[in-house]
């Protein structure tokens, strides 16, 4: 298996969801998405560096982790919009996805009634001024995980 930058063996991409998107350690942190997104093939790779980067020049306190085997993206200690590579693509997830304007095109499999996300299979799919109004309205309601009461 050919080695990307970082050093980490790239772990084949599945075709579609199947509750995780790559077998990633979860781990919290930039480094560990960082490593996530380097061990991905290209096209993908290219486009989820290009969504981190966004990420991070859009939400002040952003926050990174590995979870389910994808990128996920915070803020205010709660989860904002995950990407995860697949065959063929990236999916960006938004979590609370149908209070978006406009509602992102995609109803993913498996993460929820309220998510909605797009799938890019080149960067050039990726309208930066779209995905920075979603990432923006999505910061303002972050999904805090626990116990329902």
């Amino acid at each position: 298996m050919k080695r990307p930058a970082g050093g980490e063996a790239a772990s084949p991409l599945l075709a579609a969801m199947t509750g995780k998107a790559s077998s990633a350690k979860a781990a919290t942190g930039d480094k560990p998405v960082l490593a996530y997104i380097a061990s991905l093939p290209e096209p993908q790779r290219g486009i989820a560096q290009r969504v981190d980067a966004l990420a991070a020049e859009t939400l002040p306190g952003l926050q990174r982790a590995v979870k389910w085997g994808m990128a996920y993206y915070g803020v205010d200690g709660g989860w904002c919009f995950s990407s995860g590579a697949f065959v063929g693509h990236l999916k960006v997830m938004f979590i609370r996805g149908t209070s978006l304007t406009p509602e992102p095109p995609v109803t993913p499999i498996g993460m929820g009634k309220a998510t909605r996300g797009v799938e890019l299979a080149s960067i050039d799919d990726l309208d930066e001024g779209m995905f920075a109004t979603w990432m923006q309205q999505a910061a303002t309601m972050p999904f805090v995980g626990g116990k329902k009461k």
